[in-house]
């Protein structure tokens, strides 16, 4: 029998896999932290799919998703991404990476990790919605905004509240999977 599914996450088996295997899973890892606010900043504009394809490059790219790796990058550095077909070629979004690394990490010194920063907006627990529909999942929340909005205050680029609230979905801190998906429970 075929398990129901979020709307979304049909076709390529790659969104089906991420899907069913990582998006809405509580990721309190500031390496996977990291992972998903490279790859979400890039996605802006795009879609979601051009990301998952281009997975494997950005983590050979950037260093395994180390930000401590990332923060050393030099502009030699993005030269060298800007030649790289296999990621977003896009200047200001790879500059913005390494400027978000650099943030990133002193974020993580203050408050003993990013993962912790971040999950404190939420006081440690997911939020949990019961959409019936995909069209009453928002695109933004005031939530988001107000995270969006502290990150651009400490020097964050390309996070909007759009991309902030595709990160919270993607790493846990709100859970909008469908009720009637069958991972709305299990997350």
């Amino acid at each position: 029998m075929e398990k129901t599914r979020c709307d979304w996450a049909v076709g390529l088996d790659l969104s089906i896999r991420y899907h069913d295997e990582e998006w809405g899973v509580p990721c309190h890892d500031d390496r996977g932290q990291f992972e998903f606010l490279v790859l979400e900043s890039a996605q802006a504009g795009l879609s979601w799919n051009t990301i998952l394809k281009k997975r494997e490059a950005y983590r050979r790219c950037f260093a395994g998703f180390d930000p401590e790796k990332v923060a050393r990058f030099t502009a030699r550095d993005v030269d060298r991404l800007m030649a790289d077909a296999a990621i977003v070629r896009n200047r200001k979004k790879i500059e913005s990476a390494v400027g978000n690394a650099r943030i990133f990490l002193d974020i993580a010194a203050r408050h003993g990790s990013f993962s912790a920063w971040l999950w404190s907006f939420v006081d440690g627990e997911p939020i949990r919605n019961t959409w019936k529909e995909m069209r009453e999942v928002p695109p933004s929340t005031p939530l988001s905004a107000a995270i969006s909005k502290e990150m651009k205050r400490l020097g964050f680029r390309f996070m909007g509240s759009v991309i902030v609230y595709a990160h919270m979905q993607a790493t846990g801190m709100v859970n909008d999977h469908l009720v009637s998906c069958f991972r709305h429970e299990q997350c």
